[in-house]
């Protein structure tokens, strides 16, 4: 199963710290955990670290994402279509068409159980988009882009082979 699968992101992970990566990592089990028939889709953007649950292999279908910024280091539990689901205590943030996401600063001031409620309905939403049964699947880790632009970590590795 696809939880277990852990190579890419932490290879993705490398150049956060030690700190980040905690948090990270700890936010994929919860969403795995809320998520395990899904599958996860990673983005490695030289933006962004990107990673999130669908029942396809399509972004269009995404439950729930976590982001780290590679500059701000911030990290997002967000909703590919929040603006579609529930938000009775006003937590979401986000001031756009669709995202919205909540800034997550530390693992005891996640709000697990409220955001748990907003992930069952946002996976119900995200299965209302999915037209063609045959595009479900279960369980696996895709790698959905690697950004083109090397990161400063690259192209060290990149001097180094030459």
């Amino acid at each position: 199963m696809a939880k277990e699968d852990t190579k890419d992101l932490l290879k993705f992970l490398k150049p956060f710290d030690k700190s980040i990566t905690e948090v990270v990592m700890w936010l994929r089990d919860f969403g795995w955990d809320c998520c395990p028939e899904a599958n996860e889709l990673i983005y490695d953007n030289y933006n962004a670290l990107a990673f999130g649950w669908s029942p396809t292999d399509k972004v269009g279908h995404t439950i729930c994402t976590i982001s780290v910024g590679r500059s701000s280091k911030n990290i997002h539990f967000g909703f590919y279509w929040g603006t579609e689901i529930a938000d009775p205590e006003k937590i979401l943030l986000g001031e756009g068409n669709q995202y919205r996401y909540v800034l997550v600063t530390s693992k005891n001031k996640f709000p697990k159980v409220y955001i748990k409620k907003l992930i069952a309905e946002a996976y119900a939403n995200s299965l209302s988009k999915v037209k063609d049964p045959k595009q479900i699947i279960h369980g696996k880790t895709i790698v959905k882009s690697i950004s083109a632009k090397q990161r400063p970590e690259k192209k060290a590795a990149a001097k180094k082979k030459k």
